[in-house]
């Protein structure tokens, strides 16, 4: 029942989140705190809907895992974001167990199975993909789909299209082509599968539809399906997560509990072209995310605590070295999800089991001069910034695609009056750009009008409040 699996917090991550949370006005242009009516595995952002002189109204969706006692369901919200610069009193009197006003939700769909991961198609706002618990994966209409009431008993809501091809559980690897319509998933039968939604024709006319056993319905419900464009075999243990070259949807990695960093190209054949076969220590890899600007750089995340950036022209060394271009040490726990930032090329973002949030910058990586100050005596190189707003797991992020710095985070923590807890967030401005020192004082003189707070505050100072907790 909802709060009956609370998990406690111990004395110092509180210390250290009430540390934080002091300071919240000063270090952060924008925060919400939203408290989840159920634990949450998945949030991702959606299209821009609104927008007015201060705000921008945009989708978000998320996912509500209800243990069985009412359904499980994929919730469509709309979240309402302040722009940069925009005093937002918000900031400095949330409640931890309270729902922010700025998240509505707008449709709830029943879901057949727990909600695991969710994945939009670039080129159609409509489409959702979704891994559940089971070994299909799921596309849903969201504007096609009626609204639904999770009341007990209800009946799942029908999936708009089945992609069939596991044949074990694949719950977390999953990822959309920025290019084609295409779907990647890897699974526990320790394959990555590649469809391409496009094929949908073509398997209505060879097949009849696919049905949906009893695991998910009460009653014989048919719904058209996908069989895969490829299944590529290699990997040794579970599949843990994959992701598409950026520029070509015939190229994608994958990593998993085998501790391997794999590439494939489905032109080539169902084997790896390139394969790092010990990327962390014989530890498992929970995810992996290719640059979107340099197609040579991959990261990957660990159980070990670490994150790796490999170079994938250095991945076919003929002394067998492949050893990561980086390797960056900010958690005290298994790092489980990474992504690059969409704003910059060398900035990305790295959530943990230790509920913490790092940004880094492999560029500061390279400068001759240290960090000042506390950053200098407690930042690993790289590392710029530190999310401390979440007290548990920190399971999944996204920076936000049209609303440059923005970052929605979620943590499975089970506390007060939910299940979870949503974070929407934007760090000041002066924390990540660079800002020539004959310009501090104008830039401080903005800054002070629109944030009072920091009056009496210098940048370095600013900069140094987010290694302090």
């Amino acid at each position: 029942m909802k709060g009956s699996f609370d998990i406690p917090v111990s004395t110092n991550v509180q210390r250290r989140y009430n540390r934080w949370k002091f300071y919240v006005p000063v270090i952060y242009d924008w925060f919400l705190n939203h408290n989840l009516s159920w634990p949450s595995l998945s949030c991702r952002w959606g299209p821009q809907i609104d927008e007015t002189r201060d705000t921008r109204k945009q989708r978000l969706y998320l996912a509500e895992q209800t243990e069985g006692i009412y359904p499980n369901t994929l919730v469509i919200a709309d979240c309402e974001i302040v722009k940069p610069r925009v005093a937002s009193e918000d900031i400095k009197s949330f409640c931890e167990d309270s729902r922010s006003r700025n998240i509505k939700k707008h449709k709830a769909i029943i879901h057949p199975g727990e909600v695991n991961r969710i994945r939009e198609i670039p080129d159609n706002n409509n489409l959702l993909v979704v891994h559940t618990d089971r070994p299909e994966v799921l596309i849903w209409d969201i504007e096609a789909q009626p609204a639904r009431h999770a009341i007990p008993g209800a009946e799942p809501s029908l999936p708009n299209l089945i992609l069939v091809g596991h044949t074990a559980d694949a719950q977390f690897a999953l990822a959309t082509s920025p290019s084609q319509p295409y779907v990647l998933s890897g699974g526990k039968d320790m394959n990555v599968v590649l469809w391409s939604l496009n094929d949908q024709i073509t398997s209505l006319a060879a097949e009849p539809n696919y049905r949906l056993g009893s695991h998910y319905f009460r009653y014989g419900n048919y719904n058209p399906f996908v069989t895969p464009r490829g299944i590529f075999r290699g990997h040794t243990n579970t599949v843990e997560d994959v992701q598409f070259n950026p520029a070509n949807p015939q190229e994608f990695c994958s990593v998993g509990d085998d501790s391997k960093l794999m590439l494939w190209d489905a032109r080539v054949g169902s084997y790896p072209v390139t394969k790092v076969e010990d990327a962390h220590r014989e530890e498992d890899i929970h995810c992996v995310e290719w640059n979107n600007f340099n197609l040579n750089y991959i990261l990957t995340g660990s159980a070990d605590t670490s994150v790796h950036m490999y170079d994938r022209r250095n991945l076919n060394d003929v002394h067998g070295l492949q050893n990561p271009v980086y390797t960056f040490q900010g958690h005290d726990a298994s790092v489980l999800c990474v992504q690059w930032c969409p704003d910059k090329e060398s900035v990305f973002g790295t959530s943990s089991d230790d509920g913490i949030i790092n940004i880094w910058d492999y560029e500061k990586v390279e400068r001759a001069s240290p960090p000042l100050g506390l950053r200098q005596e407690r930042a690993p190189p790289g590392l710029f910034f530190r999310h401390i707003g979440h007290r548990y797991k920190a399971i999944e992020f996204q920076w936000n695609p049209t609303d440059p710095w923005t970052i929605a985070s979620l943590s499975h923590d089970c506390r007060g009056r939910g299940g979870g807890t949503l974070q929407v967030w934007r760090m000041m401005d002066v924390i990540y750009e660079e800002v020539a020192e004959n310009e501090e004082t104008s830039i401080m003189t903005e800054l002070n009008m629109f944030r009072p707070c920091t009056v009496g505050r210098s940048l370095s100072s600013i900069r140094d409040l987010c290694f302090s907790f």
